[in-house]
C-alpha cells in the first residue's frame, strides 16, 4: 500500500466532503476544495508530468512553493506519476537548496508559478523552463540544465560553509530531528537488503538541517511511512468529522503525518500563510474559533509560543475544539506547566511522540493518562517515550553495543521495513537499527528520555547533560518557557520566558536548592518568547546571538520625557530591529511588524529593546508587536507609562524636520555654465577608462595622471589604488562658456551669499571662519532625471571612456529590482536589466572594464556585461548582500561583503571564489576597503568588528572590537585607515591596528570617510546629527556645517578653477538637500533639493553631479557658475 493508495480509497468514500481549506485570515472568507477536487487536479498534474518528465527524471521531482489550497493536489500529483516528491523550501538560502537538489539528483522542479523569478534568480543556468505553465494548478516545470558544472561546485561549497557549526553549535534539546554527527554509524542485522532505486518504492526526499553538522539526504520509501500513518490514525481515532492543522512545514517529516493522516481518513486539513503562525492570536482564532481544529501536532515549543493565556483560554479550555495534542521533537514538557495549561474540565487527549528523520517520522507514542493531571496526583511523575508504533523496533543499547535492559543507555531506532536510504546509500539491510544520539533511562520497560549525547558537558571536573537545569527549570511556577546554551563552550545560560513577574535572584537560589553546583547556571537572560526553527524547535544559534547583543547592549537612558520622544524613539528601535535604519521616512502608523519584513525572531529583539528603553516589563506587548500596527503599539506602552496623562500626540508633527520654504535665494541674471571636455593620452590598443564611485573612490586604466588640458579645470580629488604614496588627481577640463547672456528658464537653486536659518558654518577656537562667494556663486540645475520605478539608495558609479565615439555611463540598481546603464551627458538608458530583488549596493567596475559587480537582497552577486547588462555570472552567498564591491587593480580580483558575515574574493574571470572568511562578528553591511601599501583589506561588521585582511590569501591579520555597529565603509591613505559607527565616533587605526584617535559627535555616524587627495590633511564625513564635519589626520575639528537633516551619504571633494581654484565638497542630507560646501572652511557655496529623501551618495564628473533619490529617479545636477547676484524676488 502506498500513500496515494491510501488517500485514493478515503476520497472515493469521501468524495463530496472538504478535504483542504486554505485561509488567509484576512477579510475573505477561506477556501476549500473536495476530495473529488483534490484527486481531479492531481490527476491533470500526474497526466502533465507522464507526457513531460523522461524515464530518468519520473523517480523524484522537486516541489518548490509555500503551502496553500492545491499542496495536496501537488503532492499526491507527483506521487501518482508514480515519483517521490521533494520539498524545497523557497526561504531556505540557495546554496543550501542547491546542495539538496545536487544531492537528491533531482532532474525536474515544479516551481509555484509567483516564485518563478525567485527560484531562476536563485539557481541561473542550473534549471530551465521545460514547459508551459499550469495555470489552473498554479506550478511551472524545470528541467536541470545539462551543463550544470556550477551547480556540483556551489553544493560541495556546503560542506565548507558547515564546518563551523560542527565545531561551535549546541544542539537543541530534547527530542531531535536532525542527524547527528557519528550518525553514519549503521548497526545492521544479516539478511535480506533493500535497493533505493526498487521501482516506485520512494514516496518522499528531505534534508537534515545542518544544525548539528552537514546536511543529511534522507529517501523516505512508502513502507516506511505508511505503518505510521495507520498507526497513529487508530490511536488518535482519525474520523470524516476531524479537522487537522498543516503545523509542521512541508521540509519537517511531521508534515507528511499531518498532510496524510487527514487525506487517508476523509477529513480535512486546514492550511494557513507562514505569516500567521507566528502570529499567536490570529492563529488561535483560525484554528478554534473559525475551523474548530480538533487535531494538532506541533513541537512543544510551538505550542509554547501561543503564550499561557490562549492556552489557558483557547486551546486547553473547557470546551476547546481539539480533541487531540501530540507534542514531539524536543523534550515533553514538564508536568506542572501542563497542568497549569489543561483546564479541569479540558477533555482534551495528551500524547507524547519521539522519533528521527532518519526512520521517518515517528517511532513511539504515549498517551498522558488523565489522572495525572489531578492536584493530588505526584508533581514529579515522569512521562515516558511511550511503546514502539507499528513495524517499529526500538532498542537501547551502552558504549559496548550490549542491550539495557535496565539502565541507561542510547536508543537505536529500526525495523524490518522502517528503515530510510541517507545520503548516498544504494542499498540497506532489512532490519537496519540507526544510532539516535539521544539518551535514556529504563525502567521496568519503559524508556525516559534524558538528554542527547552531544548536549553532555564537562563542567567544574563533572559531566552532565544540560537537559536536567532545563528540566529543573521548567517545574518553576514562575516559568513559562525555558532552555539552555553551552555558549562558547564557557558559560551555562539559562533563557527563562518568564509567567508574572520573576526575580532573578530568587530564580537561581530555588535552582542552587535542587542542582548540584555544577549545574547551576552563570547566568540567567529573560526573554520574551524562545525563537524558533523552520522546523518549530529551539534555536540555539539565535539564543547564543541574543546573548551575545545582551552582553554588547549599552545601557539606554530610561527616562522618556514623554509620548512625542517615545513615538520617536519606537520609529528608530523599529527601522533598527527591521535593518531600516537608512530609511529616514517616517513609519506609518498602520504599519504590521510582520508585514514590514520582520519575523518572530526581529519582533521578540523588537520587544526586548523596548523594555531596555522604558525600563519595566510591558505586559502583552509581544502579542501586540505580532498583531497590530505600530500605532497601536505606541498607545499601549504610553498607557503603561504614563496611565493617568492625556499623552496622545499629533503623528504628523513628529519625527519629521520642519523645512521653512527654499533654503536658498532666487537669483536671475548671466549664468555662466561650466562645461566639461576630455583629452586624453591613452596607450595604443588598450581599452581604457577611468571610474569614480561614493567617498571618491577611483579606478583606472591605462590613463595617464593628468589630463591634457591645464586651464580652467574642475578636478576631482581621488586615490589611485595602484600609487596610494603618490595621490594624483585627475582634471578634466571646464571652460567658461561664450553665452554669456543665456538665461536658464528652469528652476535652479542659487548660491547662498551668507549663512541662513536651514545651512550655517560652525568653526571651533583658532580654526578657520567662515567665508561666503559674493562675486562668483555657484547653481545647480537638474540636467536629467531618470525613473528606475523604486527607490535609489545605492550610490552611482561613473566610468568615462578613452574613446571619444564612448559615451560616459552611469550605472546605478533601485528597489524595483532594476539595474540601469545611463548615457552622462544625455539621460538616456542604454540598457536596464531586472534582477532577482531590491539592489541597495552600489555597482564596481572590473579591472579589464568588460563587466559591472552587484551585490542583491537575493543573497546573490550579480556580474553583468557592462555593454549591454546580460548576465555573465552569478555568485551565491548564504545572506542579503548591500555591500559594493571593489577590485584589485593589481590580480583583477573582486572583494564584497554579504549578511551571511563573510567577505568574499572572486575571481570574476574564471567564475570562481577564490577564498571566504567568516568575519565572527555580524553582517558585512558596508564596502571593503582596499590599500595598496600594505597591502590589506579592510572589513567593517554590523557586529562591532574592523578587520584587516591578507587580500591574497584571506588570512585575517588583525581586528579591532568598536562595540557598536558599522554601516561605515572604511577608507585609508598611506597612513590611516578611518571607519564610522553608531555609537558617534570617527575611527583612526594605523595600518598595523592601533587606534590612534577618535572622533566624538552627537548621532550616529552612517556615512563613509572621505580622503581625497585634493585635501590631502581632511576627512570629511555626515552624521546623524545633522552636521557635515570636516576634521584633519590627528581627529581635530577644523570645521563643521550644520545641514537640514542627518547625513547618511558620503561626502565628495572635487575642485574649480572657475571659483577661484577652491576645493569644493557636494554633500547631501536626508530630507534631499545637495550641498556645495567650501572644503577648506565649510561654507556653502551652493545649495539645491530634490523632491525626495537621499540615502545615496553623490559622484561628480566635470560639471556633473550624479545622485540617487527615494522619489525612485536618479538626478544629474548640473553646476553653474553666476555672474552676478540680483536681489531676490518675493
Amino acid at each position: 500500500m502506498t500513500l496515494q493508495e491510501m488517500v485514493k480509497q478515503a476520497a472515493s468514500l469521501h468524495s463530496d466532503r472538504k478535504a483542504v481549506w486554505f485561509d488567509d485570515c484576512n477579510d475573505k472568507p477561506p477556501n476549500s476544495y473536495t476530495y473529488a477536487t483534490v484527486v481531479k487536479l492531481a490527476m491533470e498534474l500526474t497526466t502533465f508530468l507522464q507526457q513531460h518528465c523522461d524515464e530518468r527524471g519520473k523517480c523524484e521531482i522537486g516541489l518548490y512553493c509555500y503551502p496553500g489550497i492545491n499542496l495536496p493536489s501537488w503532492i499526491l500529483g507527483i506521487l501518482q506519476v508514480p515519483a517521490a516528491y521533494s520539498p524545497i523550501d523557497p526561504d531556505a538560502p540557495p546554496m543550501l537548496s542547491a546542495y539538496f537538489m545536487k544531492k537528491s539528483n533531482l532532474q525536474y522542479v515544479l516551481v509555484e508559478n509567483d516564485k518563478i523569478d525567485k527560484f531562476q534568480m536563485s539557481h541561473v543556468d542550473w534549471f530551465y523552463h521545460s514547459s508551459s505553465t499550469i495555470e489552473h494548478i498554479g506550478l511551472t516545470l524545470f528541467q536541470k540544465s545539462s551543463s550544470n558544472a556550477d551547480l556540483s561546485s556551489r553544493a560541495d561549497d556546503v560542506k565548507t560553509n558547515y564546518e563551523p557549526f560542527n565545531a561551535m553549535s549546541n544542539s537543541q534539546p530534547g527530542h531531535t530531528h536532525t542527524i547527528c554527527p557519528d550518525q553514519t554509524n549503521v548497526k545492521i542485522s544479516e539478511g535480506e537488503s533493500m535497493d533505493v532505486g526498487q521501482k516506485y518504492s520512494l514516496a518522499y526526499i528531505l534534508h537534515t538541517s545542518g544544525t548539528t553538522g552537514i546536511p543529511k539526504i534522507v529517501r523516505v520509501p512508502h513502507k516506511c511511512i505508511v505503518p505510521n500513518i495507520e498507526h497513529l490514525r487508530s490511536i488518535f481515532e482519525i474520523t470524516q468529522d476531524d479537522m487537522l492543522f498543516l503545523a509542521s512545514p512541508l521540509t519537517f517529516d511531521p508534515s507528511v503525518v499531518e498532510l496524510f493522516i487527514a487525506l487517508t481518513s476523509g477529513a480535512s486539513i486546514l492550511v494557513v500563510p507562514n505569516t500567521i503562525k507566528m502570529m499567536p492570536v490570529e492563529l488561535s482564532v483560525a484554528l478554534f474559533h473559525r475551523h474548530h481544529v480538533t487535531v494538532l501536532q506541533a513541537t512543544p515549543t510551538l505550542l509554547r509560543r501561543f503564550g499561557a493565556h490562549i492556552i489557558k483560554s483557547t486551546v486547553l479550555s473547557a470546551n476547546t475544539s481539539l480533541r487531540v495534542l501530540a507534542l514531539g521533537g524536543e523534550a515533553f514538557p514538564v508536568l506542572n506547566l501542563l497542568r497549569n495549561w489543561k483546564h479541569k474540565e479540558n477533555k482534551t487527549s495528551i500524547f507524547n511522540l519521539y522519533g528521527i528523520t532518519e526512520v521517518s517520522s515517528w517511532a513511539t507514542c504515549y498517551k498522558i493518562p488523565e489522572e495525572v493531571f489531578s492536584a493530588d496526583f505526584r508533581a514529579d511523575f515522569p512521562i515516558p517515550l511511550g511503546s514502539p508504533l507499528l513495524g517499529t523496533k526500538v532498542e537501547v543499547r551502552d558504549t559496548s553495543g550490549s542491550a539495557v535492559l535496565e539502565g541507561e543507555g542510547q536508543i537505536f531506532i529500526g525495523g524490518k521495513e522502517r528503515f530510510c536510504f541517507l545520503d548516498d546509500e544504494i542499498t540497506v539491510p532489512l532490519d537496519t537499527m540507526r544510532e539516535t544520539g539521544d539518551f535514556v533511562r529504563v525502567r521496568n520497560s519503559q524508556l525516559f528520555f534524558m538528554g542527547r549525547k552531544d548536549n553532555q558537558i564537562k563542567r567544574h571536573g563533572k559531566r552532565f547533560n544540560i537537559e536536567c537545569l532545563q528540566q529543573a527549570t521548567e517545574d518553576l511556577c514562575q516559568v513559562e518557557a525555558c532552555a539552555v546554551t553551552w555558549y562558547q563552550q564557557e558559560k551555562l545560560i539559562l533563557f527563562v520566558v518568564p509567567k508574572d513577574d520573576l526575580e532573578e535572584r530568587e530564580t537561581l537560589k530555588e535552582l542552587q536548592k535542587c542542582l548540584p553546583a555544577y549545574a547551576v547556571p552563570d547566568e540567567l537572560v529573560l526573554i520574551k518568547a524562545l525563537p524558533l526553527t523552520s522546523h518549530g524547535k529551539v534555536d540555539i544559534s539565535e539564543l547564543n546571538k541574543i546573548y551575545q547583543n545582551h552582553l554588547n547592549s549599552r545601557r539606554r537612558d530610561s527616562k522618556l520625557s514623554g509620548a512625542e520622544e517615545l513615538w520617536e524613539r519606537l520609529q528608530y528601535l523599529w527601522k533598527s530591529a527591521l535593518g531600516l535604519l537608512g530609511d529616514s521616512t517616517e513609519v506609518s502608523k498602520d504599519a504590521v511588524f510582520l508585514y514590514s519584513g520582520g519575523d518572530s525572531l526581529k519582533a521578540l529583539r523588537f520587544y526586548d529593546e523596548i523594555e531596555m528603553l522604558v525600563g519595566r516589563a510591558v505586559p502583552e506587548l509581544l502579542e501586540i508587536i505580532l498583531s497590530c500596527s505600530i500605532e497601536e503599539v505606541y498607545r499601549h506602552i504610553l498607557k503603561i507609562l504614563f496611565p493617568d496623562k492625556d499623552q496622545l500626540i499629533n503623528y504628523d508633527n513628529v519625527v519629521k524636520r520642519k523645512l521653512g520654504g527654499n533654503s536658498g535665494e532666487e537669483f536671475h541674471g548671466k549664468y555662466i555654465k561650466l562645461k566639461s571636455e576630455r583629452d586624453f593620452k591613452v596607450a595604443s590598443g588598450l581599452n581604457s577608462f577611468i571610474a569614480l564611485s561614493r567617498g571618491n573612490k577611483f579606478f583606472s586604466m591605462d590613463f595617464t595622471k593628468t589630463f591634457m588640458q591645464s586651464n580652467n579645470t574642475v578636478q576631482m580629488g581621488v586615490e589611485l589604488l595602484q600609487q596610494p604614496s603618490f595621490l594624483h588627481s585627475v582634471t578634466p577640463s571646464i571652460m567658461e562658456s561664450p553665452a554669456q547672456g543665456c538665461e536658464v528658464e528652469n528652476r535652479i537653486s542659487a548660491v547662498m551669499s551668507k549663512a541662513n536659518e536651514t545651512g550655517c558654518c560652525s568653526v571651533q577656537q583658532n580654526h578657520a571662519e567662515c567665508s561666503h562667494v559674493t562675486t562668483a556663486e555657484l547653481a545647480l540645475y537638474v540636467r536629467w532625471k531618470s525613473n528606475t520605478r523604486k527607490c535609489v539608495d545605492a550610490s552611482p558609479l561613473i566610468i568615462i571612456q578613452s574613446k571619444e565615439e564612448l559615451s560616459a555611463s552611469v550605472y546605478v540598481g533601485s528597489h524595483s529590482h532594476a539595474m540601469q546603464a545611463i548615457d552622462l551627458d544625455l539621460g538616456e538608458i542604454k540598457w536596464e536589466k531586472n534582477l532577482g530583488d531590491r539592489i541597495e549596493s552600489s555597482a564596481c567596475v572590473s579591472k579589464c572594464g568588460n563587466f559591472i559587480v552587484v551585490g542583491c537582497y537575493n543573497g546573490l552577486v550579480y556580474v553583468l556585461h557592462s555593454s549591454d547588462g546580460e548576465i555573465y555570472w552569478t555568485f551565491i552567498t548564504e545572506d542579503t548582500v548591500k555591500s559594493s564591491a571593489v577590485v584589485d587593480p593589481c590580480n583583477g580580483l573582486v572583494y564584497i561583503g554579504s549578511h551571511d558575515q563573510h567577505v568574499y574574493a572572486l575571481d570574476i574571470y574564471k567564475k570562481a571564489c577564490v577564498w571566504q572568511l567568516h568575519c565572527g562578528g555580524g553582517a558585512v553591511f558596508s564596502s571593503p576597503c582596499l590599500s595598496s601599501f600594505p597591502h590589506h583589506l579592510y572589513v567593517a561588521t554590523l557586529g562591532g568588528l574592523l578587520l584587516a585582511v591578507n587580500p591574497v590569501t584571506g588570512n585575517r591579520i588583525w581586528k579591532s572590537f568598536l562595540g557598536k555597529p558599522l554601516f561605515s565603509s572604511p577608507h585609508c591613505n598611506e597612513n590611516y585607515v578611518c571607519v564610522g559607527c553608531v555609537d558617534g565616533n570617527l575611527y583612526s587605526y594605523t595600518h598595523s591596528g592601533e587606534k590612534v584617535w577618535q572622533f566624538s559627535t552627537n548621532g550616529p555616524v552612517f556615512s563613509s570617510p572621505c580622503i581625497s587627495s585634493l585635501t590631502k590633511q581632511e576627512i570629511f564625513f555626515g552624521s546623524h546629527d545633522c552636521f557635515i564635519y570636516c576634521c584633519n589626520m590627528e581627529g581635530k575639528l577644523l570645521w563643521r556645517f550644520k545641514a537640514t537633516s542627518s547625513v547618511y551619504g558620503t561626502p565628495f571633494v572635487f575642485q574649480s578653477d572657475a571659483l577661484k581654484n577652491k576645493i569644493l565638497l557636494a554633500a547631501v542630507s536626508t530630507d534631499g538637500k545637495v550641498w556645495i560646501l567650501n572644503a577648506k572652511n565649510g561654507t556653502a557655496e551652493g545649495v539645491d533639493k530634490l523632491p525626495g529623501e537621499v540615502f545615496s551618495s553623490p559622484v561628480v564628473w566635470g560639471t556633473k553631479l550624479v545622485v540617487g533619490c527615494r522619489n525612485d529617479y536618479v538626478y544629474c545636477l548640473d553646476l553653474y557658475v553666476t555672474g552676478k547676484k540680483e536681489q531676490p524676488r518675493y
